[in-house]
C-alpha cells in the first residue's frame, strides 16, 4: 500500500477524513473498536499519536489491534520518538514550522531518522502549521501561535512547505479546541498551494466539516470527536464529507 498514493486519491474522489486516536486515552483493544467503527463509517485512514511522548510498547500495541481490525492506512503522528512503531504503514513525518524551538522543526526528526530508516514504513513529509488556540501540540511544541486573524501569515508558512517539498500542509487549530481555523484563513492559505490541505482540531460536527471543507480543506482530521462523542456522532460528520 502506498498511502500517499491512497489520500491524494481520495481527495480527488471529493473530500477525505482522517480519524485521529491517541494511545494514551484508552487500552489498547478500545483502540481497535473504534477504528474499526469509524472505518466502517467511511474514514480513509487511522492515526495513531498525540501532543505528548508515549510509551512505545503502547502505540505499538494500540497499531497492532488497530490493524487486525481495519483495513484503511495507519499512520504514525507521533509526539516523539518514543511515538514510533514499525508496525504502521506511514508517518506523518511533520516540521511544526512555527515553532520557537528548533527542535520541533528539525531537531527531533535528526534524533530519530536512522530509527525511521530502519523502520522500513512510508514517510510522508508534512508542514505542520499551528493556529490559535493551539492547545496543548502549542505548548508542547513551543509554537509562535499564527493568530486567527492572520491568513497572510499562514499562507506564507504553507508556501514554505511547499517550497520545502513537502507532501501535505496541515493547519491545526489544536485538539479539544473551541472552534476549528477559520474559513477565512483555510481559503487563503489553499489559493497559495498546489498540494492538498489537511485542517485539524475543534472540527465536531457536519456543519463545522462543511465550513472547513467549502473553505477549501481536502482532509479534515477527527479525533477528540471520537474520544467525547463516539464513533457514531463522528460517522455523521464522515457522511456528509462523503457528500461533497
Amino acid at each position: 500500500m502506498n498511502v500517499y498514493r491512497t489520500l491524494v486519491g481520495a481527495t480527488r474522489r471529493g473530500k477525505a477524513h482522517l480519524t485521529l486516536i491517541d494511545p494514551d486515552e484508552q487500552e489498547p483493544e478500545i483502540a481497535g473498536e473504534m477504528a474499526s467503527k469509524v472505518e466502517e463509517a467511511g474514514t480513509d485512514g487511522i492515526m495513531i499519536g498525540g501532543s505528548t511522548a508515549h510509551d512505545q510498547s503502547v502505540v505499538e500495541r494500540t497499531v497492532i489491534e488497530i490493524k487486525k481490525r481495519c483495513t484503511v492506512p495507519t499512520i504514525l503522528f507521533p509526539g516523539g520518538p518514543r511515538g514510533l512503531t514499525g508496525e504502521a504503514d506511514a508517518i506523518f513525518y511533520i516540521s511544526l514550522l512555527n515553532s520557537k524551538d528548533p527542535y520541533f522543526i528539525t531537531g527531533a526528526h535528526a534524533e530519530s531518522a536512522h530509527l525511521i530508516k530502519d523502520l522500513g514504513i512510508e514517510i510522508i513529509p508534512v508542514g505542520y502549521i499551528v493556529v490559535e488556540p493551539g492547545q496543548t501540540v502549542g505548548r508542547m511544541g513551543r509554537a509562535d501561535l499564527v493568530p486567527r486573524t492572520n491568513a497572510e501569515k499562514a499562507s506564507s508558512y504553507a508556501m514554505v512547505a511547499e517550497f520545502f517539498g513537502m507532501k501535505f500542509v496541515y493547519l491545526e487549530a489544536g485538539s479539544g479546541a473551541f472552534s476549528h481555523v477559520p474559513g477565512g484563513m483555510i481559503s487563503a492559505v489553499k489559493s497559495r498551494l498546489s498540494i492538498p490541505l489537511i485542517v485539524g482540531g475543534g472540527i465536531r460536527t457536519a456543519d463545522d466539516a462543511r465550513e472547513v471543507l467549502s473553505s477549501g480543506a481536502d482532509l479534515i482530521v477527527q479525533g477528540t470527536a471520537v474520544e467525547e462523542e463516539g464513533a457514531a456522532a463522528v460517522a455523521e460528520v464522515i457522511r456528509h464529507v462523503k457528500s461533497l
